[in-house]
């Protein structure tokens, strides 16, 4: 017997902040008008898409101390984006990322709730962390918390906004216009929660949502964020593009789910990916190549190199040779915030690395950068594109992505209109949306409760 073929879970990403957009091309549009969300949604939800997702910035970025204009500067506020995306599509799951370093259980419960109230149970939230005090300068707590803590802290916060949707069953408004009675049970709501990092009490006053509860995404690749989402994330997302790498970050963190309590459907392993589509390979790879020059200017590749040298150097020509002198290892990094710098913890190392590639391979700053960079995951003919997606979630390299163009907001465009026909010929996506919340779309179970969280949080 056969196994059956996986079905593929596909979601779109609006890129806002980061290397992927190509916000100078002439055919991109604006990043925080509405009609720019408004078109990318309607183009995933055409397409059958999962889900929308917004990731979040909370500072702006800096090099050097001042703006980093090079990439797409700022982002609305992410739930005031994802209320008005619910009104303009139906069936398209809404995601956010939402901090839990800087923000209370009671607002963001309270925030996701009335997101899957209002889009009829489409929310899902991303839980993350702050690793830097950078970021927390624009927070009354200001600091940052040891990953540890922050982990601690990210359980803790879960757990409460969990406790807080099930403070509702979901039967107690019985809206009785003949007797008068609105609610059916007075302690509707009420919880308490008493722990190291969040000691609340009161009652919730929004009721249950379609969901019960928005679906939970996680972001981390560490042990701690895989061991978080093992533990209670709905999906996980994954930055391997390889095959290779891609089936053992899964089968790592599938294999947690056991000693958790749980099956492997009940975490969804989703990477991200770009993509550049031609009418042929060969028209892909040289669009593809042609693409990374747009993402990588002369002055980008200098910004790039000053992450791991640690100095200024503008003066340098970006289609010259990498700087003779070595990097400032220091404590106080040109590029605070910045995810490049947790990457390159060993600046000196990386710098001998790099000299030996550009040497060998007669690159220049630029070109250096153009390699050593982020890669376009599939590059292609629609067939071919189609065909490498379905062998990677038929060999148990993730279960779907998340995909992310580097034109906004038409760049999903194509996609939708050439690939997914594909794979819906191959019958592995759907022709059309089967539920109407995420949790359908997804697989995933409507969670249930009879009890008040507050009897067993002491």
């Amino acid at each position: 017997m056969s196994t059956p073929l996986k079905q593929i879970h596909l979601a779109a990403h609006f890129p806002g902040v980061n290397n992927t957009t190509v916000w100078s091309d002439p055919e991109a549009g604006s990043h925080i008008e509405f009609s720019s969300f408004a078109h990318f949604a309607r183009t995933a939800e055409r397409a059958k898409f999962d889900f929308l997702f917004l990731a979040e910035g909370l500072r702006l970025r800096e090099q050097g101390g001042r703006i980093y204009d090079l990439d797409v500067v700022g982002r609305p506020d992410t739930f005031t984006v994802l209320s008005a995306l619910a009104a303009v599509t139906e069936r398209l799951g809404l995601t956010g990322t939402i901090n839990s370093t800087f923000n209370e259980p009671y607002e963001v419960a309270r925030q996701f709730a009335s997101l899957d109230h209002l889009s009829g149970g489409r929310a899902a939230w991303n839980v993350v962390t702050s690793w830097d005090a950078f970021t927390g300068e624009n927070f009354r707590r200001g600091g940052f918390l040891p990953q540890d803590q922050r982990y601690s802290r990210a359980k803790e916060f879960l757990a409460t906004a969990t406790e807080l949707f099930d403070s509702w069953r979901g039967d107690e408004i019985v809206a009785d216009q003949a007797s008068g009675t609105f609610l059916d049970d007075a302690r509707a709501g009420a919880f308490a929660h008493r722990g190291q990092h969040f000691d609340i009490a009161g009652q919730f006053n929004v009721p249950r949502s379609p969901q019960g509860r928005p679906v939970i995404f996680q972001a981390g690749d560490s042990e701690e964020g895989r061991e978080f989402a093992a533990a209670g994330a709905d999906a996980i997302f994954s930055r391997y593009s390889t095959l290779k790498e891609g089936q053992a970050f899964y089968t790592d963190v599938k294999g947690r789910l056991a000693r958790h309590g749980r099956t492997h459907d009940q975490l969804l392993i989703l990477p991200a990916a770009t993509f550049v589509l031609g009418d042929t390979d060969a028209e892909a790879r040289e669009l593809a190549h042609e693409v990374r020059r747009q993402q990588v200017s002369g002055a980008t590749a200098i910004k790039h190199l000053e992450f791991v040298w640690n100095r200024d150097l503008s003066a340098y020509d970006p289609d010259g040779p990498l700087p003779d002198i070595d990097p400032d290892p220091g404590e106080h990094t040109v590029a605070r915030g910045r995810a490049q710098v947790r990457m390159y913890r060993d600046p000196l190392a990386v710098a001998r690395e790099w000299r030996e590639l550009a040497e060998a391979n007669k690159w220049s700053i630029r070109d250096l950068v153009i390699e050593t960079g982020n890669r376009q995951s599939f590059i292609g003919s629609p067939a071919t594109v189609a065909e490498t997606i379905n062998s990677f979630v038929q060999a148990d390299a993730s279960d779907g992505f998340i995909l992310v163009p580097h034109i906004t907001p038409g760049g999903l465009d194509v996609f939708a209109d050439t690939v997914v026909p594909l794979l819906q010929e191959r019958g592995v996506f759907r022709t059309e949306y089967e539920g109407t919340t995420l949790r359908d779309h997804l697989g995933l179970a409507h969670p249930a409760t009879d009890t008040h969280p507050e009897q067993a949080a002491s």
